[in-house]
C-alpha cells in the first residue's frame, strides 16, 4: 500500500449558533448544551488524534441542529426540526456559509494527497450518548466501516485488537452504536476513491467516557491516539 496521510474531521464539534439564526432556538436553547446539539467531547479528542498524528483537523463551525454536516445534501437529517420548515434562500445561505465550505476544504486536502500519491485514512469523530430512547449503548468504543472494503476491515479489526491489548476492561465493538455504511461525511469519498486510496473509520466514543473524572478521559485519549495502526502493510487483508 501507498504512503499514508492521516485526515481528521468532527462532524458534530460545536454547539455554537451565529447571531442570525439564534431566533431558531428562543426559549429553547437548553438543547443546545445536550448530545443533541453537538458531540461532547468529540472536538477535544479529535484536536489530540490530529496533534498526535500530524494530521489536519478540519471542524464544524456550527451546530448540527442547523445543519449537520455528516449528513448527505439530499438526506432529510441534514436539517433538524429548529432548521427544517426555513425557506429555500434561507439554508442556501445556511449550506454556502458553512456546510459547503467544510466539504470543500476535506474534499481538497484528499484531492491533493491523491495526486501526490499517499494514501488517505480519514478518521471521523464523534462521541454518543449512554442511553438512547431508553436503550443503554452496551460499548465504551465504536469503530465504524464499511465491511464491504478490505482495509477498512482490516484496519478496525486491527485497532479493536489493540485497544483491547492496551484496555481490555473497554468494551470495543465494531459497527456499534451505528453501521459503517449508514449516511455519513466519508461516503462521499467512497464513491470517489476505491479501498487502496482512501480508508475512512469513524470513531465513536461512548459519553460516559467523557463525563469521567478528567484524568481518566485524558487516559483514554492517549488509549485511542496510541492504539491507532500506522503501518497501513499491516491491515491489508
Amino acid at each position: 500500500m501507498a504512503e499514508t496521510a492521516f485526515l481528521i474531521s468532527c462532524e458534530h464539534a460545536v454547539n455554537h449558533v451565529p447571531d442570525q439564526w439564534r431566533h431558531l432556538f428562543s426559549g429553547r436553547e437548553d438543547i443546545l448544551a445536550t448530545h443533541r446539539g453537538f458531540d461532547p467531547g468529540a472536538l477535544e479528542l479529535a484536536r489530540y488524534l490530529a496533534n498526535t498524528l500530524a494530521a489536519p483537523c478540519f471542524e464544524a463551525e456550527v451546530t448540527r441542529l442547523l445543519t449537520d454536516h455528516n449528513r448527505s445534501p439530499e438526506n432529510r437529517g441534514l436539517w433538524s426540526e429548529f432548521s427544517r420548515g426555513l425557506g429555500e434562500r434561507e439554508k442556501e445561505k445556511l449550506l454556502d456559509d458553512y456546510y459547503h465550505p467544510f466539504r470543500r476544504r476535506v474534499a481538497e486536502w484528499i484531492s491533493g494527497r491523491r495526486q501526490k500519491g499517499l494514501a488517505v485514512v480519514h478518521l471521523s469523530v464523534h462521541s454518543f450518548t449512554p442511553i438512547l430512547k431508553e436503550q443503554t449503548r452496551r460499548a465504551d468504543i465504536g469503530l465504524l466501516y464499511d465491511p464491504g472494503r478490505r482495509n477498512e476491515t482490516a484496519f478496525a479489526r486491527l485497532w479493536q485488537k489493540r485497544l483491547k491489548m492496551l484496555a481490555p476492561q473497554l468494551r470495543v465493538r465494531l459497527n456499534y452504536p451505528y453501521r459503517g455504511t449508514s449516511d455519513c461525511h466519508q461516503q462521499t469519498y467512497r464513491r470517489q476513491f476505491d479501498g487502496e486510496a482512501y480508508l475512512a473509520l469513524e470513531l465513536e466514543v461512548n459519553q460516559a467516557l467523557v463525563n469521567e473524572v478528567l484524568q481518566q478521559w485524558e487516559k483514554i485519549l492517549g488509549l485511542l491516539a496510541e492504539s491507532i495502526p500506522k503501518e497501513l502493510k499491516n491491515c491489508s487483508a
